[in-house]
């Protein structure tokens, strides 16, 4: 292990300045870099191939494993500052993001693959259950349009509980662009809205579907509705109009594998 010795008490370090940079997503961009905490997704991260910029412990974690990486420690007050749980186990990484392209994409999926597009969606832990869903219902990758919020930010990495390192994660810029990918892909463009023509148990949602997830306040973009091969409606009962995205995608992700 490649221990810095001197234990990074001011907030004048570059280590510590560059963490705290690593917390908002202008930075993150930049740097293409992100945090995570804890040993399970620092293990997850490490066994699905993503690369380790430096490693960062609190002064007294108890943590003993060779990295072969650069490893900094942190006082007490410090690592607090930047971590983002109360209860933390003294550990950080810093991980390089692995950009994936949209032929790096497509051939990753096949025509029978389901694929989840998170549409300008901004709560954090909607879009980290969403993506950790989609593993869970055996969708293969994630598409995110922009507008969407980072999907690696802290809150959202927490959320996705390590899904980030196993799914493919592909930023888009507009409709249009998905619209393409979509047919590139021969897919089927699915939506959830009101009043779909289908309810979500009697539509085919098994494979080769592509999966738009709308924004919290305001569903998925009307152009995107439009262009859809199938709208699904979730029925509701009592006064609700809607449910949470996130549980919304989880139903209609896993009547995949229910049919």
């Amino acid at each position: 292990m490649l221990y810095m010795d001197k234990i990074i008490s001011s907030k004048d370090n570059k280590i510590y300045k560059e963490l705290v940079k690593l917390n908002q997503k202008k930075y993150r961009d930049e740097m293409g870099k992100y945090l995570v905490e804890g040993e399970n997704l620092l293990f997850e991260a490490i066994r699905y191939g993503h690369l380790i910029d430096k490693v960062i412990l609190r002064e007294d974690a108890a943590f003993t494993y060779d990295m072969k990486t650069a490893t900094y420690k942190l006082s007490h007050n410090l690592f607090s500052q930047v971590a983002g749980t109360k209860t933390s186990q003294g550990v950080m990484a810093v991980i390089k993001k692995k950009v994936t392209g949209i032929s790096d994409f497509g051939r990753l999926c096949d025509a029978k693959d389901n694929l989840v597009v998170l549409d300008r969606l901004q709560d954090p832990g909607n879009i980290g259950t969403v993506i950790r869903t989609a593993e869970g219902a055996g969708y293969r990758g994630v598409i995110c349009i922009r507008g969407t919020a980072d999907v690696y930010s802290p809150k959202v990495v927490r959320a996705a509980a390590g899904t980030l390192f196993r799914v493919p994660i592909l930023y888009i810029s507009s409709t249009d662009e998905l619209f393409e990918l979509v047919k590139k892909l021969n897919k089927k463009l699915t939506v959830s809205i009101l009043e779909g023509d289908y309810k979500y148990y009697n539509a085919n949602l098994k494979e080769g579907v592509v999966l738009v997830i709308g924004n919290e306040g305001n569903g998925c973009s009307a152009e995107i509705v439009e262009a859809a091969d199938c709208r699904v409606t979730i029925p509701m009962a009592g006064e609700l109009e809607s449910l949470n995205a996130a549980v919304a995608a989880g139903i209609l992700m896993y009547e995949a594998v229910r049919q």
